[in-house]
């Protein structure tokens, strides 16, 4: 019978370990492989300075057999064992290895994954955007963006691949992929149990087991638990929030028997019931509006001769008699690091997420046949409090969702003659999207406060007075009001894509691919405004609602042709080069994050790649690419002063462009070293009519609209530099009557600042920061392990993201997200 891999339809691949910071290269085994359980206790021990990885497809169908540093494209692989070492479970860990990974979350919902800066816009989640980063599992893409927030479970690998991705499989990304491979079932019998304990009331634990059903079926059943305790204490309710928790579950069952045909078919469930994700209050900018004498340097405006500091964030609090826990009014400080809050909304995210494929391969032809067939589901319960205060301006923002998805996958890989491979296939895509029953945002009795204008004359509201002491009556008008949206997005998508190797010479080869994409969307979006009341006969006119009615029902299509180029050459078994001209495409955007649900066109990227790999000497690399992405038409989104919601919009244009390098040396079978540094310059090329910032809340342009130009400016979320550093000493030893190897290792992780606004901000900027992770240990032969782990070694209090309070209606106060303190814990590992 012929051995078959999920993807890559009898293509196999060595992997040069020195790549991961160990020695040597090997042949990928077969992935129906049944190593025997000493065979896995071998695979973790350190003394072992290779490890045996799967066959991954990464270039297309290249049926010869060639290490990673032969394939021409910027890839990142990390199995199983670095990412145990170095504590990586989830994706945002995972940015710590990768540098030109950046991950971004305010709760899952709310999540960007990033390459190279460029993939979702940053903030604030808008329904109606779709990712330019594809994050799939054994080939199936998860669609939702809450989903990189779930633990692995039961990992093999994970390959990180820069660049426009599309044609060899899957859904369009116009930035890269995130490739996840699960453990497979064997037809050996094997249990892998793990359990940590740590600070903070850490509590960590996995199992899988794995085994034959019958002569022609395995099985293999994994779990992961996550439990750890709150960070950051709410001193309203004596609680603490910002906590772990997480349970995730998956099953495989692997069919063989049939001739040259194998199938696997695989279930999961994730559950997340964290209260958690609350961002403390971490500032106060200066606003146009508010600060007498300010003026933005940034934009050359202002000062302007009318600001009122009744209408900034310290005035409003000082005459409602409130102050913020971490706040010393007198000196008007604020301290993010107190870690303390006081919201009254309860900070709850409910996150359920799960699925089930069927991945089918059969041998035809000179090729492989290949089908995966999936159905995924999610199912989102939150509740935020988004004005980062205890003050009643916004005391709802809820967007409760259920998705859908269904995906098709059907690709024929192999060889057309002695020279040219290719890889074709047909890919269909659909989704379901609905508010779970309606999004909701809702004001309270303080909000009239924070957009009130004190101002007499024309642009302030003189009847103030007339509405009770310190606007009690007005404040009450407005307590309550609500807004509640009821949207289904229907989204479908059908593609054709291929790509060809063609080997010109044994040394130089040329790559084409091609992908055609045909997108539908329909969306029906109702928003309604709840609880205006009406006011007796005779009282003052009524303040402007806090929501409006909005109603849309469309249907909007696409199509487009992207491709790519890449001409590789190897002069020397120990150097390849490469250069790629790629485009890559993103379907239209509409807004569904309240307001009306505008459409903005389709991003159109174009990216030019030159890298060079180099193996110096047996378990020596260094490899080196620059790059430039041009994106047309950039889907972002902005949070308008005064709106609770952000909007997306389009950018004419931006450009990233930078260089990588990736390096690593093994000395002997004792020392292991991996580096990475990355540096990156991303910038707004043209947009001209952006949103004001926060600090420019109050200012209009001449033709009355609050814009201003960011053209030349930075994009959000992309430090200049990136870089990580990977060290391990092992030596061999005898302990507790076993043999194995003593340890010692760290990873060091380091990025300079970054704009924290979509619109470039004075103050919405998040500074650069370092982080050390420690490890010691002892792994034995006979597969198990114990080691002893520090993260954030040195304590740094560092900030992961600002964002302006999206119900502070522009008074100038934002909040973080703040990373974690130093934590420290034990991990027991076995293998039987």
């Amino acid at each position: 019978m012929t051995t078959l891999h999920p993807l890559s339809a009898s293509i196999r691949l060595t992997l040069a370990l020195s790549a991961l910071g160990l020695a040597g290269s090997v042949t990928a085994a077969p992935a129906t492989s049944t190593a025997t359980s000493a065979d896995l206790s071998a695979d973790y021990a350190a003394s072992a300075t290779v490890a045996t990885l799967d066959a991954i497809e990464v270039t297309g169908a290249r049926r010869r057999e060639e290490e990673a540093q032969d394939v021409p494209i910027p890839l990142t692989v990390l199995n199983r064992e670095t990412l145990a070492r170095s504590g990586v479970f989830n994706v945002s860990r995972l940015q710590n290895l990768t540098p030109s990974l950046q991950f971004y979350s305010s709760n899952p919902r709310n999540t960007a994954v990033n390459i190279r800066g460029l993939g979702q816009p940053y903030g604030l989640t808008n329904d109606g955007i779709e990712s330019g980063v594809g994050f799939y599992v054994d080939g199936v893409l998860y669609a939702r963006p809450a989903s990189t927030t779930l633990d692995f479970i039961d990992v093999e690998r994970i390959e990180v691949v820069r660049g426009p991705q599309g044609t060899l499989f899957g859904k369009n990304t116009t930035a890269g992929a995130i490739l996840v491979t699960t453990r497979r079932p064997s037809f050996t019998p094997s249990t892998n149990v793990e359990a940590s304990l740590g600070s903070e009331g850490f509590v960590q634990a996995k199992a899988s087991v794995t085994g034959p059903l019958s002569e022609n079926v395995a099985g293999r059943l994994s779990f992961s638990g996550t439990r750890r305790d709150g960070l950051v204490r709410n001193v309203l309710t004596g609680r603490e929030t910002n906590e772990l928790d997480n349970l995730g579950l998956r099953g495989q069952l692997l069919f063989q028997g049939w001739e040259n045909t194998e199938a696997l078919f695989a279930f999961d469930f994730t559950r997340q019931r964290p209260e958690g994700y609350a961002q403390v209050l971490a500032g106060v900018a200066p606003t146009f509006r508010g600060t007498p004498g300010f003026a933005s340097s940034l934009y050359g405006i202002g000062p302007n001769p009318n600001a009122n500091p009744r209408r900034h964030f310290w005035g409003i609090i000082s005459e409602l008699g409130y102050t913020p826990p971490n706040v010393d009014l007198a000196s008007r400080t604020v301290r993010p690091f107190d870690r303390v809050i006081d919201t009254g909304t309860p900070w709850r995210s409910g996150n359920d997420i799960g699925g089930a494929s069927l991945n089918i391969e059969t041998a035809l032809g000179s090729g492989t046949l290949t089908s995966t067939t999936a159905w995924r589901f999610w199912k989102w319960d939150p509740s935020n409090d988004r004005d980062y205060t205890a003050l009643r301006i916004g005391t709802l923002s809820q967007a409760p969702s259920k998705h859908r998805q269904w995906t098709q996958e059907l690709r024929w890989a192999g060889d057309l003659n002695e020279r040219v491979s290719g890889v074709f296939g047909l890919y269909g895509f659909a989704q379901a999207l609905n508010t779970d029953p309606v999004h909701t945002e809702e004001v309270g009795a303080d909000y009239f406060r924070f957009i009130w204008n004190p101002s007499p004359g024309p642009n302030g509201s003189p009847n103030i007075a007339l509405w009770g002491p310190n606007g009690s009556v007005v404040g009450n008008y407005f307590a309550g009001q609500r807004s509640e949206i009821n949207s289904r997005l229907d989204t479908k998508s059908a593609a054709a894509f291929g790509q060809v190797d063609w080997a010109l010479t044994e040394t130089f080869h040329v790559l084409a691919g091609l992908r055609y994409n045909v997108d539908r969307k329909d969306v029906d979006f109702r928003q309604r405004v709840l609880n205006v009341p009406t006011l007796p006969t005779g009282a003052p006119t009524a303040p402007a609602a806090a929501y409006s009615n909005q109603t849309a029902v469309r249907q909007d299509d696409d199509t487009n042709l992207s491709g790519q180029l890449t001409l590789a050459y190897k002069p020397s078994e120990r150097a390849n080069l490469y250069a790629t001209y790629a485009t890559a495409f993103k379907s239209i955007g509409i807004n569904l994050g309240g307001g009306p649900a505008i459409e903005i066109p389709p991003e159109d990227v174009r990216h030019v790649e030159i890298g060079l790999k180099t193996t110096l000497r047996p378990g020596v690399t260094a490899n080196v690419s620059a790059y430039n992405t041009d994106v047309k038409n950039f889907q972002t989104q902005v949070l308008v002063p005064g709106n609770p919601r952000p909007v997306i919009a389009s950018a004419p244009k931006v450009r990233v462009r930078g260089f990588e390098f990736d390096g690593s040396a093994a000395i002997g079978e004792s020392f292991s070293l991996l580096a990475s540094l990355a540096y990156a310059d991303g910038k707004y090329v043209r947009f001209t009519n952006a949103p004001v910032p926060l600090e420019l809340t109050g200012y209009t342009r001449p033709n009355g609209q609050p814009e201003v130009d960011v053209s030349g400016k930075r994009l959000p979320g992309i430090s200049k530099w990136t870089g990580s550093l990977g060290a391990e000493y092992r030596r061999g030893t005898r302990w507790f009557g076993r043999d194995g190897d003593a340890f010692v290792g760290g990873d060091w992780f380091y990025r300079t600042g970054f704009s924290s606004s979509a619109t470039p901000s004075e103050f919405l900027n998040v500074d650069g920061y370092g982080l050390l992770n420690l490890r010691v240990g002892f792994r034995a032969t006979d597969g198990w392990s114990a080691s002893l782990w520090v993260r954030n070694a040195l304590d740094k209090d560092y900030i992961e993201l600002l964002q302006a309070a999206p119900a502070g209606q522009g008074a100038g106060h934002f909040g973080a997200q703040l990373g974690d303190p130093r934590t420290w814990g034990v991990t027991l590992q076995t293998t039987f």
